[in-house]
Formats: structure tokens, sequence, C-alpha cells
């Protein structure tokens, strides 16, 4: 009788005995056809590959004045395999005057994957980074006696004035995000982080280089493999040409020492962006080496919060300065002609409510009240043209009108300046309101946008950009601090005119309501000055004191530079906008202050605001 069992077991044993064999020729497969690391393992013997990094490209005022540039810098890099079991850990920390706690936890960074994703024992691994020249000299003699320790030569930035951090911005080590967004960072490089840093690091960064060299079964160099033939040299990184002019920029800043603010000053012709202050600000130059990590943590619990850009970060209600907006946007509406007149009693009085106005002259055309930044004037128009029902249909579509124009302004969206981190301001639109009140609202609920308040608001940038428009009578370029990329076409987002929805003549009678502010208003200050200037205030209300704006350019004809000035609890316009505004033009149309405006200049230096401990 045949035994069914053994025959069973027969089946059993031998397809075991053949899932083993496929197992293993699957697993060799894979080790030494799929897996790269025994081939990693045999260049490593054989190879090494020596990156070269190309310097990085300089940074220049459009003056020519040298403002970034590179020094030499060392890292401690290390191959694990090779040093495994031969290096000497005490005398090694001693050179590099380091403790072994210090050093066991530089080694566990480099072989956590979640912090170094490209970690491979048998390739060179940063250890540590930017040794000054003095550490290396003394580390470098010793250098020898560390199997596995190489040294890797690059170049750190050096920011040569104190000047236009957050334009310039800064540089530092690259993340596991930033590797992971491109290959063509490793661990231990170096990447822009802020300012033009970051948004031109492609044409800063240049490409790198590699040399190939032989080494023999001791791991000793022998030279290079085929001779350098399959080098590949560094190229360097693009040179940069801002359109930030040096000289203005450090007037700003030093007018800007002891409050919280803004200065931006524009080109009106090109959209260059000529300084671009925001203060408290800080020195550029601590941002540097291995002090950059202790110094931005110190920066960023700052209750002041020196790393904000206030220029394209801050969101502020403009104030009066907005008032030409609705200037423009009224008389090419036609819900105002040139001469029609609205009363002021110290304010706008309508159905119990009440918009409180300084005195002056009553009634007023559109001239006289921007000279004179009447309240009552602007809300008068506001109401008359969102309660138009004849000429819009319904409040939502004026209301929404009224938002075309301010967004043909440059207001409501990014201009799209070339630097990372520009927020949008606000410009309510009717859908804005409806959800607000329940489609129950009207020219009277919103009266407060017309004079630069209630839901509105605006960057710096957006209100010197409004300046340049003005001065440009109805067009404007996106602002842009770089003038200049070395062998690069200027981006044509920069070149390009963007028209508003005004009319030319109503831009002609608001750029008289400016100059009469000067010749006789509120920006009566800039009359002294041999360049005719045109100006407008701005008072914009705040929970504390109020803040100082104002907005204006220079010449009046062939305008050269549109300002906006920005000071937090300045109080009012005329108090710190307007002079500071004309120190600034009259530093950039004459290329230096006069006498008189040097003693200016001295006392506002000087002159600071009281905070507290106040977050902002």
């Amino acid at each position: 009788m045949k035994d069914y069992g053994l025959e069973n077991r027969k089946y059993v044993i031998g397809g075991v005995a053949i899932f083993i064999v496929v197992v293993y020729i699957l697993r060799l497969f894979a080790l030494q056809i799929m897996s790269d690391d025994y081939k990693k393992n045999a260049d490593s013997n054989a190879f090494l590959k020596k990156i070269d990094y190309p310097s990085r490209g300089v940074i220049t005022d459009r003056n020519g004045k040298l403002l970034v540039f590179n020094q030499p810098s060392y890292d401690v890099m290390i191959v694990i395999n090779e040093a495994r079991n031969r290096l000497d850990t005490l005398e090694f920390c001693n050179a590099l005057n380091i403790t072994k706690e210090e050093f066991d936890k530089r080694m566990e960074t480099i072989k956590d994957r979640s912090k170094n994703p490209g970690y491979s024992r048998f390739t060179q691994q940063l250890f540590m980074s930017q040794l000054s020249d003095k550490d290396f000299s003394i580390f470098h003699e010793k250098m020898f006696r560390f199997p596995g320790v190489y040294i890797q030569r690059r170049s750190i930035r050096h920011y040569q004035y104190p000047v236009a951090a957050h334009v310039l911005g800064d540089v530092a080590e690259v993340s596991p995000a930033d590797i992971e967004e491109d290959e063509y960072y490793q661990p231990g490089d170096y990447i822009g982080k802020l300012g033009v840093e970051r948004k031109y690091e492609k044409q800063l960064r240049g490409e790198k280089g590699v040399q190939i060299l032989l080494r023999d079964a001791h791991g000793r160099i022998q030279g290079s493999y085929q001779n350098g033939a399959l080098d590949k040299r560094p190229v360097p990184g693009k040179n940069l040409t801002l359109a930030i002019d040096y000289d203005l920029q450090a007037l700003g800043e030093r007018l800007m020492e002891g409050k919280i603010g803004s200065i931006v000053a524009i080109e009106p012709s090109t959209g260059e962006v000529l300084c671009m202050v925001s203060s408290p600000n800080y020195d550029p130059r601590i941002m540097v080496g291995r002090a950059r990590s202790k110094n931005h943590r110190r920066l960023s619990t700052d209750p002041m919060k020196p790393l904000l850009n206030r220029s394209i970060m801050g969101q502020y209600p403009p104030g009066s300065t907005f008032k030409t907006t609705q200037g423009l946007t009224f008389l090419s509406e036609n819900i105002i002609s040139p001469s029609t007149p609205f009363g002021c009693s110290h304010g706008f009085y309508f159905r119990g409510l009440h918009v409180g106005c300084h005195g002056h002259a009553s009634p007023l055309s559109i001239v006289p009240a921007l000279s004179t930044s009447c309240n009552a004037f602007f809300c008068w128009g506001l109401y008359y043209m969102i309660g138009n029902r004849s000429k819009y249909g319904s409040v939502q579509n004026a209301m929404n009108t009224w938002r075309d124009y301010m967004v043909s302004m440059g207001f409501g969206y990014k201009l799209g300046i070339d630097l990372p981190g520009e927020k949008r301001g606000l410009i309510p639109n009717a859908d804005f309101y409806d959800k607000a009140y329940k489609r129950s609202w009207n020219g009277l609920t919103v009266i407060s946008i017309s004079i630069g308040q209630g839901e509105v608001n605006a960057t710096p940038l957006q209100i010197a950009n409004l300046g340049a428009t003005i001065a440009n009578r109805g067009y404007f370029y996106v602002p842009h601090v770089v003038r200049k990329v070395q062998g690069e076409p200027l981006d044509t987002t920069y070149t390009r005119r963007h028209y508003t929805k005004a009319t030319k003549k109503a831009y002609d009678y608001v750029v008289q309501g400016m100059r009469a502010s000067v010749l006789g208003g509120t920006c009566r200050a800039l009359g002294r000055y041999d360049f005719m200037a045109c100006g407008k205030t701005g008072t914009a209300q705040n929970r504390g004191h109020d803040h100082s704006v104002f907005m204006g350019f220079a010449p009046m004809d062939n305008p050269k530079i549109a300002v906006a000035v920005y000071v937090e609890n300045g109080g009012w316009g005329a108090d710190y906008g307007v002079p500071l505004g004309g120190l600034i033009m009259e530093q950039y149309i004459h290329g230096k202050l006069s006498e008189e405006s040097k003693k200016k200049a001295d006392e506002f230096q000087h002159r600071h605001i009281s905070y507290g401990t106040t977050i902002r």
C-alpha cells in the first residue's frame, strides 16, 4: 500500500528547500545588483570626490558701493567608515576646543537620518562648520593624526556695513526641508534665508564643482583621477546690483532710531526701491558664522520684533494719505467735479453720525480739501458714491467699483516686490460687508474707509507706490530692490507699466492738491526746499497715540523720488512724517543734506518715542 504521507512529506521538504534557495538568490541579487552599498564602499576606497564650492555672488548698491562679499571659511568633514576605531577622540576634541559630550552629540546628529537624510558612512559628512582662519591654522597642524578627517574650504558672507539687514537678508545652513525641496543641496550646505539672499538664491549660489581624487589601499591620496579629466570646475554665482542707494538707506535708518515704523522711497520712472527702512532693525553682520543661531534666537524673541520687515509686512491704516485715492476715484467716476464744494463744520455730521475734523475754511473743493486734509469732504464723496443707485444699481455694485479702483492703484493684493514675506493689506469689498452686516449696510456704515481708517489696511510699500503712481500721473512699475543681475535681463515683471482706472485729468487735480498742501497746507514744512515737492500727511488713528504718516514725491514735474514715512505713535503727520520725508527727498535729489538739514537729521535721530513693553 502506497504511503501518501511520505509522498507529501517529500514535496513539502522539496518546496522548503526551493523556497530557501530562492530567498538566498533574491537577497544576493538585492545586495549585489540593486543595492549601491558595496559600490559606495568600493568607490570610497578607491576615490575621494571633493566638492569645490563656488564663490557666492557679491552685492553692490546702485552706485557700485560694495555691500556684501565673501571671506574664506573652513569646515571639518569626517568619513565615519575611515575614522571608526582609529580616531583619538580626546585629542580630536582638544584640537577643536570642544567637549567629549559635544563630540558625541555632533556624531549622533550626523547619523540621524531624520536630520541628515543624505547620511552615508562612506562619504564625507559635516562635523563642524565655519572655522575661523585662526582655529583652522591650529587644527590643520594636527590633522595628520586624525584618520578620516578632512578640511573643506568654502566662503562665508561678509556684510560691509550695519545697514539694510531686511533687504539683504542672510545665509545659513540648509534645513532638511531645503534638501528635500532641491537636490542641489547636501547637509552642511548654505542657503539664503531672508531678503535678496533668499529671493535670488539660485543666481547667487553658482554651480558646484567636483574633484575626483585617487586613493591607495591605505586611503592615502595619490593624486587626481585621470589627471583631472573628469573634474568639474565650480561656476561662481552671479553678482547683484541693488536699486538701494546706500547713503539714502543709512540716513533713513539713522532718522528712525528709537522709533517703530518704516521709510520707503521709490524711483517713479522705474519702480526701483531707493531705500527700505524698517525700524527697529539689526546689524546684518551678527548673522554670520557660528554665532548666527544664538543671535537669531535673541532677535526672534525680542518683543519689538526687529526681524519683522515692516516695510512689506506691516499692515497699517493709511490714514489721510488714502484721501488721494478717494479724490481720484470720485473725479474719475464723476461723483464730483473739480469745483464741487462740500461743507465742513469741524467734521462730517449726518443722521447722528459724526466724523471729526480740524478747523479750516468751508466749504471746500477737491484741491483745498487735499491741502487741508478735510475729513468731511471725502466722507461726503464716499456717501454719494455708495448711495448712487441710479449709476450703480445697488450699494454692492458701487462698493465693488470702489474696490476695483483701489486694487488698480496697488492696494489689497501683494505688489510682487522681489523680497520674500510681502503682505497684501486689506481692501474690503461688498461680500466682506454683506457677511459682516448681513447685507444691511450703506455708505454711512463704511464711511471711515474714505479717510483711510476702518477696515482698510496697507503696507508702507503700498503707500510709497501710491506716491510713485501719482507722480507718474496714473501708472506704476512693480517695486523691486534688485536693479541688475549679472548676465541676465531684468524680469519683465518689473519693466511693465500698470495703469490705474483713474483718469489723467483726475491725477492733475490731485497733484495740484498735494502741491497746495506744501505751499500752505499740512505739508508746509516742505516749502523750505529748493525743489517743488508734493505731499499728503496722514494721522492714522490708533488705540494709543496716533501714527504719523506721510506720502509725497519730488520734484512736481519729472519726479525723481516718491517717499512714504510711517512712524508708529508719532502723532500728527506733520510731527514726524513730513520732516523725515523731506530729508529723504533732499538727500536723494542733491546727494547730500544742507547744513540746516544736517542739524534737523541729528535732532530727529535722537528724538525717541517711548513704547514701553508693548509687543507689535
